[in-house]
């Protein structure tokens, strides 16, 4: 009788897992709901009036340059280092929790990769990111804590190269949904990361442009 409990026990934690508490958990529903961010402190960087000051370079070469396709103004951020294995760049607003993010990117050049990305809940070297890549088929969300892991993947028309594309993800509580060019492709559940900071990304040799970044996000009570 006693094994007989034990086996129930077991049987039911590894449903309770499977079910609802595993991180990465795809939402299930016969359709996306989109996910609206009530309130919350709004910014927005449009590099014309203002440079980096102020932001946190992690890796990377990352400056303002006159663009003359520039979506607004004339100034846009770029990302020029070659070498490294992501770039990564870190805004002064928040930490936040929960954000609605959106970003221009336009694709400049790569051999390896062509990506740009959004990255948030950036704390201590770990975050979310979400990224296009004009050299694959591919929308993808990642998690990065000493290494990339993959959440999600959706099959895309890969941005063009010299071509603005739009990036914007919403994540509430555990709910995260990423959008491309203005289509809701991604839909997870994930509660690895709770709150942190917002930022932009590319990989390896990508050079990448970024324009018109907005977020809108409720900030994290700061511990004393």
């Amino acid at each position: 009788m006693k094994k007989a409990r034990v086996v129930l026990l077991t049987i039911g934690f590894v449903l309770l897992l499977h079910s609802g508490t595993a991180w990465g958990q795809k939402v299930e529903g016969p359709e996306h709901v989109e996910l609206q961010l009530i309130g919350g402190q709004v910014e927005k960087f449009d590099f014309e009036q203002k440079g980096i000051e102020g932001w946190k370079t992690v890796d990377g070469r990352w400056s303002v340059e006159e663009a003359k396709d520039a979506p607004s103004g004339k100034r846009v951020l770029v990302q020029r280092a070659l070498k490294n294995t992501f770039n990564v760049i870190v805004a002064p607003a928040g930490p936040y929790t929960d954000v609605d993010v959106s970003v221009r990117f336009k694709p400049i050049s790569g051999q390896i990769d062509a990506s740009g990305g959004i990255v948030f809940r950036f704390l201590d070297g770990r975050y979310y990111v979400v990224r296009a890549n004009a050299l694959e088929d591919n929308f993808r969300l990642y998690y990065y804590d000493q290494k990339r892991y993959q959440i999600a993947t959706a099959n895309v028309k890969p941005p063009a190269l010299g071509q603005w594309h739009t990036l914007r993800v919403v994540a509430v509580a555990n709910l995260i949904q990423a959008y491309f060019d203005g289509q809701l492709l991604l839909d997870r559940r994930d509660s690895r990361f709770q709150s942190g900071l917002v930022g932009l990304w590319t990989k390896t040799d990508s050079v990448t442009a970024f324009d018109d970044l907005e977020l809108k996000g409720h900030k994290a009570k700061q511990s004393k």
